[in-house]
């Protein structure tokens, strides 16, 4: 059988798998080297050369929207990051709070629910029109009001939003909740023009772009998107003239487009092979490699009320089955991170609480505790493990797994693979059809409760029911716990982080303990650069800030 894991580890390492699921494109091997042959040429509709001062920068993500207020994808969040202003963004590299079109953090009533935010003055929008309160009052309530895809941040959070001066907004919570200031660095939450925006369910503009930042919008074509310096922008003017992003049919013409030197920069998306290539050119001097971990997880939910899933016992063998390090290294070729919680190496709250409990590959507890549940090798534990069937990469981690298993455990698991297109499965996953599911998930503002939240609470169900109706039953794992609802709610209401980072550990420990999800990996974030390109950071929100970038 370990002939038989080395021989898997070399298929997988033969084959081109893409490491995001909802960033990745569903082709067959036939396919992916036909993609090769034929893409000498690249599809590149713009060229870098050593004298023009605008940046080029090649991409495979297909753009939806430019509206702030419908805009949910990495892509958007990227453009309008440097399109736009907010109230408050990120220290570069940190998670750390800085005020943008705020001048200092909120304050904050005594019951936790009113923030008066001071406002930047002498900002002007890319129309000439005038920034103040009454517009960021504007842009807030149209987010909310237009009922886009990322609205119920928002909608469900503010109670009232009002310009109390002409440069001071006071916003009123719903309830407490601690992470406010930080959610209000979405970039969709970006300030825009009330002259060029209209408020109404719907009424949306997804070419075009007004608001306060460096950069204003040229033009917008199906493969090339135009930035130009906003040369009447209130901060650090941008170093370089305008930004072209190029857009790439596939992987393949943009691995290619960068190596002949028809981008400046490379980045999202390159499937590990093509990242593991870059990566050696980068050391012989041919170009640059800059790489982040960043704030994507991978991880295993676990439908807790599914045969055998619903048996502690079950789920516990397998998060003990679980081995990262093998799964780094043969499947996505060292490029990820182990993650042994939910939340991301990169916050102070984590604690790796998997690990403390379970190790990585524990195989003789796995084996214990599928004996102790009654299991033999004559009637195995059968659990289905689903993964969406346009990601290879899960495809590879589910044949790991499956091999793993059929090795070490002496006939006690049965691990059935199933895939199914990634759009069917976040139909279906509420609905309770998928005993496990595959996933990843990329925060929407840098806060260790979006990664806690989204998953765990439950607004209606019990132990016995499990959860009706809430996060949990959404991402669906359908996990009820009366604590872990308790735990959330004070954290979301303690204001003082050394307190709230203790209740973080107990969350994360109950996590562990009761198993309704299964973290793998966290993702890092490459990109590729000319020589001579200068000033290449990447926050942990995986946005790149154009700005900055010079030749």
């Amino acid at each position: 059988m370990v002939n038989q894991l080395k021989t898997l580890s070399n298929r997988l390492k033969n084959l081109h798998p893409f490491s995001r699921k909802f960033l990745a494109q569903w082709i067959t091997l036939f396919c992916v080297c036909s993609l090769i042959l034929i893409s000498c040429t690249p599809d590149a509709k713009i060229t870098s050369s050593p004298n023009n001062s605008r940046i080029a920068i090649g991409t495979t993500l297909k753009l939806r929207t430019l509206d702030p207020a419908d805009a949910y994808e990495l892509i958007s969040g990227n453009i309008l990051y440097n399109l736009g202003d907010r109230l408050y963004d990120y220290e570069l590299g940190t998670n750390q709070l800085i005020p943008k079109l705020a001048t200092a953090l909120p304050t904050l009533s005594s019951d936790g629910l009113t923030y008066t935010i001071p406002l930047r003055q002498g900002v002007l929008f890319h129309d000439q029109t005038a920034f103040n309160a009454a517009a960021m009052e504007f842009s807030i309530k149209r987010f909310i009001q237009n009922a886009g895809s990322p609205s119920s941040l928002l909608a469900d959070t503010i109670d009232t939003v009002q310009a109390t001066a002409d440069y001071e907004l006071t916003i009123k919570l719903k309830k407490p909740f601690a992470a406010f200031p930080s959610l209000l660095a979405f970039s969709g939450i970006t300030a825009v023009s009330p002259q060029f925006y209209e408020i109404g369910e719907g009424k949306f503009k997804p070419n075009e772009f007004v608001g306060t930042g460096p950069y204003k919008l040229n033009s917008l074509g199906i493969d090339v998107i135009r930035l130009d310096a906003f040369d009447q922008y209130w901060g650090e003017k941008p170093a370089n003239r305008g930004i072209d992003i190029q857009r790439f049919s596939s992987s393949s013409n943009l691995f290619n487009a960068f190596r002949s030197g028809a981008v400046d920069l490379a980045y999202l998306s390159l499937n590990p092979d093509q990242i593991s290539s870059l990566q050696q050119g980068a050391e012989a001097g041919k170009w640059q490699i800059i790489s982040a971990n960043g704030n994507t997880i991978n991880y295993l939910v676990i439908n807790v009320k599914s045969e055998p899933l619903n048996r502690i016992e079950v789920r516990k063998a397998l998060a003990s089955l679980i081995n990262r390090s093998i799964i780094n290294e043969r499947v996505l070729q060292n490029q990820g991170e182990k993650l042994f919680s939910l939340i991301p190496t990169t916050f102070s709250e984590y604690k790796p609480t998997f690990y403390l409990k379970y190790g990585d590959g524990n195989i003789e507890k796995a084996k214990q505790l599928l004996t102790q549940a009654g299991y033999t090798p004559e009637n195995p534990a059968i659990v289905e493990l689903w993964y969406a069937s346009n990601s290879s990469n899960k495809g590879f981690l589910g044949l790991t797994l499956k091999a793993l298993a059929d090795r070490d455990l002496g006939g006690l698991l049965d691990l059935q693979l199933n895939s199914v297109e990634s759009t069917t499965a976040f139909k279906y996953l509420e609905q309770g059809i998928y005993p496990t599911f595959v996933l990843d998930w990329y925060a929407d503002f840098l806060d260790a409760d979006n990664y806690i939240q989204p998953f765990l609470e439950c607004s209606q169900g019990s132990v016995e029911t499990g959860c009706i109706k809430g996060s949990s039953q959404y991402q669906g794992s359908f996990y009820y716990s009366d604590r872990m609802n308790q735990l959330i709610a004070q954290q979301r209401q303690e204001q003082n982080p050394e307190a709230r980072k203790l209740i973080f550990q107990e969350i994360q420990e109950l996590l562990a303990e009761d198993v309704p999800y299964i973290p793998l990996w966290q993702d890092k974030t490459y990109v590729f650069a000319k020589n001579g390109i200068d000033n290449i950071r990447l926050q942990l929100t995986q946005q790149l800030p154009f700005w900055i970038i010079k030749k």
